[in-house]
């Protein structure tokens, strides 16, 4: 969905470079060890963003390892391959990035769909400089708004935003200043009235004072207000070919990463960054305890048993048909699956409170 920020700390910026690098030096394609457990390389889209928490999170968990998988997590470095494109280019077996893409790709001829749901939002906040009058899209007209990466999910989004209420794309100047220390020097040196950004660079940009929360995209309830629906956003996208030829290397991942949602929904914000590298929750942007605060404000983004919910496909689809990014031609049903999260569900014996989504979104 996204570019890498620029690091938070050097030695944050070598470690996750390095393995970017690494993961797309080969081709991809899942390998087996002499144990016979399978080796899938997954890409996330930025990480140590929160909204990406579940896939280091699982890691530390020891979840894939119960599951009998070999995950190998690499991250998007600023500037470079998205997630998304590495998958479609083969250089790695999934992405974790957003559910929209996988209509961006139907529509440009590639099967990918998402296997796992992570999110029932995107995770985002319009942050804006306290004089820029910004309160939705509607006071998008005339102003410079900053994106993660012009293309990106964020984008997408904000132009849907102010298509909404009338504003059209060419109404308004989009830019994009990835997140972190340059999304908040975009504030800081006046270059965009707002940004779209997510945890923890909401959270510094509070603490610095640079700005407040417009709108909230963050939360469940602020993405139904916001986009008309529950917006699915965060989950594992992998090529369908890929996904028809590896059956059960897909259904470990997904039966590790929704043990690992249950363990989000059952924790407490705190236990969750006492799971995550220090690196992520402490760094020069934010303490441990604002990582917390921001965690806890926005946990309920999260869905709790990895299912993909009803009417959601449908909300993304009418965003991408709005700005001019799909047609109703888009085949909905092969864009996701609820296969590998039910069995998941079932076999573990959790109990699920999201209602799935139908053939049709």
């Amino acid at each position: 969905m996204s570019r890498r920020p620029a690091a938070v700390a050097a030695s944050l910026l070598t470690v996750l470079t390095l393995g970017a690098a690494t993961a797309c030096s080969s081709n991809s394609g899942s390998s087996s060890s002499s144990s016979g457990t399978p080796t899938v390389k997954l890409m996330v889209g930025g990480i140590d963003k929160q909204i990406y928490l579940p896939y280091e999170l699982a890691q530390n968990l020891g979840f894939y390892k119960k599951y009998g998988v070999n995950v190998s997590l690499s991250t998007e470095s600023q500037g470079g391959l998205g997630a998304e494109d590495a998958l479609a280019s083969g250089q790695v077996d999934m992405a974790g990035a957003w559910y929209v893409h996988t209509i961006d790709f139907q529509v440009k001829g590639k099967a990918v769909e998402g296997i796992v749901q992570l999110s029932g939002a995107p995770g985002e906040r319009e942050m804006c400089v306290p004089k820029s009058g910004v309160h939705s899209g509607a006071d998008f007209k005339g102003k410079t708004l900053g994106v993660t990466d012009i293309g990106s999910g964020t984008d997408m989004l904000t132009q849907f935003m102010g298509a909404q209420k009338g504003v059209k794309a060419n109404q308004f100047s989009r830019i994009g200043v990835s997140q972190g220390a340059t999304a908040i020097a975009a504030l800081q040196n006046g270059k965009t009235a707002c940004v779209m950004t997510t945890q923890p660079t909401v959270a510094a940009i509070e603490k610095k004072g640079i700005g407040t929360s417009a709108i909230d995209l963050a939360t469940t309830a602020g993405a139904q207000s916001a986009l008309g629906g529950t917006w699915p956003a965060a989950t594992v996208l992998a090529q369908t070919s890929w996904v028809n030829s590896h059956k059960d290397a897909a259904q470990k991942v997904v039966d590790a990463l929704v043990a690992t949602m249950h363990w989000i929904n059952t924790h407490s914000a705190a236990d969750i960054a006492n799971k995550l590298p220090q690196s992520y929750v402490s760094n020069q942007l934010v303490t441990k305890a604002d990582y917390i605060k921001a965690l806890d404000q926005d946990k309920g983004q999260f869905l709790p048993d990895g299912i993909m919910p009803a009417g959601g496909p449908k909300t993304v689809l009418a965003s991408e048909e709005l700005v001019g990014h799909a047609t109703s031609k888009v085949n909905l049903g092969t864009t996701f699956t609820n296969e590998f999260a039910l069995k998941a569900n079932k076999t573990e014996g959790f109990k699920t409170t999201t209602t799935p989504a139908g053939p049709n979104g």
